[in-house]
């Protein structure tokens, strides 16, 4: 895509004009409409279903996320049943997703919205943002995604789009000079077909250009997984799911590691609300 025309340059950031607007929607729109990409949680406007979605799709790639999204909600089919589940239920459901501390903060919020909410998701992005593990871009692709609020949201892929189309030349570009733009490029009739849009653009533009998003100022790195704190958490987990184990001992012979590495992850899942120890017994939590 050719940069967009613009009016005037203003403290760093870029001013568009209407006619370069517009052209930008089109191409934008014309790509998203030629290469169409199923998604499930593009065929509902549930807001419970848009939330899981969301929820999943932190730090996880759509596929993986797509193969657990329904059968997560064939198990928890709405808020109230979710509030109301055991934790390792939710666990069980949740394996193979990764980032566990998400699973609870999902069912944190199911229980909230019932009863403070009488079991409705507020539609307020800034309420949405006081729900335990939703930040502002969650916050706001709900918002946009369930209720058609044009709210402006960042994500890795709406990024990808504006630092390849403005900052071609630029390292190190900040999400604040990405803004601007997000709030002036905004199609406010339709800001959920828009979001998708801009989602698949930066999805094509990474597979045939060199990552622009590494142009960011905000760009890391994802730390390895493969043996990791993160991996051995989701290792006991697993042990734990299946049936309680007697002391630590036990979990020390079920895993092969440094016992006092094991100590400090199990002090950890104890302390995130993942797992209790009931008289001699470590367990799932709830």
């Amino acid at each position: 895509m050719k940069k967009p025309a613009t009016n005037s340059q203003t403290t760093g950031t870029t001013e568009l004009n209407q006619v370069a607007i517009q052209r930008f929607q089109n191409e934008i729109y014309a790509y998203y409409h030629a290469h169409p990409r199923p998604l499930p949680w593009r065929e509902t406007e549930d807001p419970y279903q848009i939330l899981v979605s969301e929820i999943m799709l932190q730090q996880t790639r759509v596929e993986r996320a797509m193969g657990k999204y329904q059968e997560f909600l064939a198990a928890f089919p709405d808020l109230a049943s979710l509030a109301q589940a055991p934790l390792r239920e939710v666990l069980h459901v949740w394996q193979g997703l990764g980032y566990n501390r998400r699973a609870i903060a999902l069912q944190e919020t199911a229980k909230i919205v019932v009863q403070d909410f009488s079991g409705v998701l507020p539609n307020s992005a800034d309420q949405l943002r006081g729900l335990p593990g939703i930040g502002p871009y969650t916050a706001g692709a709900i918002a946009a995604f369930a209720f058609h609020q044009p709210v402006p949201i960042i994500e890795t892929n709406i990024r990808t789009v504006f630092i390849h189309c403005f900052f071609a030349d630029r390292q190190d570009v900040k999400d604040s000079e990405i803004m601007p733009l997000v709030h002036a490029t905004l199609d406010r009739d339709n800001p959920r077909e828009w979001y998708y849009a801009l989602m698949d653009y930066g999805v094509m533009l990474k597979q045939t250009h060199d990552n622009p998003s590494r142009k960011s100022a905000h760009h890391t790195r994802q730390s390895r997984f493969e043996g990791s704190d993160r991996q051995l958490r989701g290792v006991i987990l697993k042990l734990l799911l299946q049936k309680p184990l007697s002391g630590k001992e036990a979990i020390f012979q079920a895993i092969q590691e440094d016992p006092q590495r094991l100590d400090k992850i199990l002090q950890g899942l104890k302390k995130d609300g993942f797992i209790v120890r009931k008289g001699t017994k470590f367990t799932i939590a709830g």
